[in-house]
Parts: structure tokens; C-alpha cells; sequence
């Protein structure tokens, strides 16, 4: 019998009991995990380094990182947000650090400084871990929840955080009490590319890039685009830029089964006319000079060798002998490269999922459910998820501190 039990190891679970313990110490709070690790995707996540939070401190702004769930998390990021997470784990003396890109991680680049903060906080509050313990069923009876786990053992609560992420077994068990939800959909991948113009350039990374998504009818989809770093892989294209368009785009994406174009512009924001201005402009000032070998723009020289080929300009081209159809062939490949899109690749480790518990099901003063009040959630479980850079860890942590204020 327990006065809080939290079904989910990971970095809602976890951030709830210890805040909720440090808030009352005469709370009796045990962790239940399927697996025989807990906070493993906190192990893994940011390459081992774990990406905490984002450096980005007004939460009108930092809701724009989350393609479902902004709205709801508005208030909540008045309460906790990336300004307090730091503060909570420096108090606990787990330093935190800022890169150039905003992400933030323990000075240590060790994901073990999180989880080391988090056991050793549970053992200084008594809070229980209980392992390889998997939820088969969630049952009311007088006034308690009844836990029914592998094994035939049971378990009673007064109150139950369900923090378990994309765990669509315990979807199940919800929806058995009429929670609603939302089908899961990945989001946060790559796009799996087989074209001539990248498929020797791997390793090659373009900053300031704009992307924009086509269908396969070549209907542009408009709402979707973005700006950031692209990177090459083995597999097609990656990077932030991607990576976000992937999280925006996910049940778009999954409708068109994952089939359709990229626009790619390399240039960014520039202005397209003076794109081609400059490269008219190489006609009259380099004659003599070879366009393949001398890459435009802070261009790759090897992607830049790739996009001139792919726009009809010989080897050993001379910009003297380049004319009008090869710089419009050009300006194109350099401002809307197409490519094809025909499936993606997700990080095992890293997988974020777009749906789970209906936002509509959840009162987000106390991150409870409106049908179960003594029902929290916080983290993947509900249908919110973030772009890449630490956002999907700071709804998990704002959302746990929430519900740990009110258990």
C-alpha cells in the first residue's frame, strides 16, 4: 500500500517522486518499471551526454518548439521552465552547461550526472524502485487503485502518476478506463534519400539551410518549412532543419505513408536574383576559372561540384563558356533542389512519439486527469512533443513539478 506509486522509470517518473518527496516527507512513494534498468532513455539521449533543456527562457517563445501540446503548456512554463530546471539540478550539484546552439547539457557530458542526482535524491527520500514490473491492469476499488502487475502481484495506491511515454500497452489500460488518446505516429526522423546529387557526399553539413515538403503530386505543403543545419548521411538527409520538418509533419507524413518530395534551398534566405546575379556576374569577372573547382556561396566543394553537375555543367567547364540555361539550371539546384523521399530512419534510442493521452482529457493546473483527479501524467504519455534540443525533456520536467506540487 503506498500513499503515490508512478508507473514509468524514466525522466517524468522520476523528476515527480522526488518532488513530491522533498515536498512531504511522510509520503509513502514507490517506482514501478517494466524493465530491469530505469531512465534509460536519459542514458542515451544527447549521443550520452543527455540534452536537459534548452536555453530559451520566455515561455511565450519556447512554446514555438512544440508542435503538439503549445498551447496547453503556456501556463504551465510560467511555473517551471528551462530558468528552474537549471536552478533544481545546480542545487542538487549537477552543473549545467550552454552550447552554441542552445542546447544545454551537465557539465560533466555524462547523462550518468542525471541519473546518478536522481537515485541518489530517491535513496536520501526513500522513494522506491521497483523493477522488471510490468502494469497488466489499473482497477478502482474503494477509493484505491488497484495495480495488477506480471507475476499476480498487487499493488494499492491512493493517488498514481502514469508516466511511461509511447508504452502503448498502458495506452491500453487507459483507454480501459475511458481515457481517450491519440494513434502514435514517429516523429523526430530522417528522410531516407537515394539520389545521385548526395549519395557520395555522407559527412558534408550545410548551415542555414531552408527545406520545405512537396507531396508526391507536387502539392506544396505550405505550413510545413524550415530553416537550420542539414546533414548528409548514408541514408539521405538529417539534421536540425529535417529533423524539425519531421516533427511538424508527422501525421502528414505518415498519411502520405512517407512518400514525397523535400525541397531543398542550400542558400537559405538569400535573394534568389542575387543568386543569379552573382553567378552572371562570374561570366564577365572569371572567364578563365573552371566552375566545378571553385565552389560558390561557403559551398562544400563537394556538394557544389555535385549541384553543378546535376545542372548540366561540364568537368571542365569554363564560366566563359557557361550561359544562361546552365545558370537558371543552377539557381535552381541551388535555391529548390527536389528529392525524392521514400521512407525514414529514426533513432532507436532517441524515438519520440506524436500522440498518446487526448489533451482535452487533462486539466493542466495540476496535470491530472479531468475524469481521474487522482489520475497524474506528465511526459511522452500525453499527446505533446518537442523539436530536437532538449524540449521534449523540459515538458517532462515542467509537467512532473507541476503534478508533484498538487500530490
Amino acid at each position: 500500500m503506498y500513499d503515490l506509486i508512478i508507473v514509468g522509470g524514466g525522466a517524468a517518473g522520476f523528476f515527480t517522486a522526488i518532488n513530491a518527496a522533498e515536498k512531504n516527507k511522510n509520503l509513502k512513494i514507490a517506482i514501478l518499471d517494466r524493465g530491469r534498468e530505469v531512465l534509460q532513455k536519459v542514458k542515451v539521449s544527447g549521443g550520452g551526454r543527455c540534452n536537459v533543456t534548452h536555453a530559451c527562457f520566455e515561455p511565450t517563445q519556447l512554446v514555438n518548439y512544440y508542435p503538439r501540446g503549445n498551447r496547453e503548456l503556456l501556463q504551465p512554463f510560467q511555473q517551471f521552465n528551462p530558468t528552474h530546471t537549471i536552478e533544481w539540478f545546480e542545487s542538487r550539484g549537477v552543473r549545467i552547461k550552454k552550447e552554441a546552439d542552445g542546447r544545454m547539457f551537465p557539465v560533466s557530458n555524462s547523462s550518468q550526472s542525471i541519473i546518478d542526482c536522481f537515485l541518489d535524491a530517491c535513496r536520501k527520500n526513500c522513494i522506491e524502485i521497483i523493477t522488471n514490473t510490468r502494469v497488466e491492469s489499473i482497477e478502482k476499488q474503494d477509493g484505491q487503485w488497484q495495480l495488477h502487475t506480471i507475476g499476480n502481484r498487487q499493488y494499492l495506491a491512493k493517488k498514481l502518476m502514469i508516466a511511461t511515454g509511447s508504452d502503448t500497452a498502458v495506452w491500453k489500460l487507459l483507454e480501459n478506463l475511458g481515457v481517450s488518446l491519440v494513434s502514435p505516429v514517429p516523429s523526430l526522423f530522417t528522410f531516407n534519400i537515394k539520389d545521385e546529387r548526395i549519395q557520395d557526399l555522407m559527412g558534408i553539413s550545410v548551415e542555414n539551410v531552408v527545406c520545405q515538403l512537396s507531396s508526391a503530386k507536387n502539392k506544396i505543403l505550405t505550413t510545413f518549412s524550415s530553416n537550420g543545419a542539414i546533414l548528409i548521411t548514408h541514408w539521405g538527409l538529417s539534421g536540425p532543419a529535417i529533423l524539425k520538418l519531421s516533427a511538424w509533419a508527422a501525421r502528414e507524413l505518415r498519411e502520405l505513408n512517407y512518400d514525397f518530395e523535400v525541397i531543398v534551398n542550400w542558400l537559405g534566405k538569400t535573394d534568389i536574383e542575387k543568386i543569379r546575379q552573382h553567378l552572371h556576374q562570374q561570366i564577365g569577372n572569371q572567364p578563365k576559372k573552371n566552375v566545378l573547382a571553385n565552389a560558390e556561396f561557403g559551398l562544400s566543394i563537394r556538394l557544389w561540384k555535385s549541384l553543378c553537375i546535376a545542372s548540366g555543367i561540364g568537368e571542365y567547364q569554363k564560366w566563359a563558356e557557361t550561359g544562361k540555361k546552365h545558370i537558371s539550371r543552377l539557381v535552381e539546384q541551388l535555391t529548390a533542389s527536389r528529392f525524392s523521399v521514400n521512407g525514414k530512419s529514426t533513432f532507436k534510442e532517441e524515438f519520440v512519439t506524436a500522440g498518446g493521452v487526448e489533451l482535452a482529457e487533462v486539466d493542466f493546473e495540476k496535470f491530472s486527469l479531468k475524469k481521474y483527479p487522482d489520475i497524474y501524467m506528465a511526459g511522452e504519455v500525453l499527446n505533446i512533443d518537442a523539436v530536437t534540443g532538449g524540449f521534449n525533456f523540459q515538458a517532462a520536467w515542467t509537467g512532473a513539478w507541476i503534478a508533484a506540487q498538487h500530490l
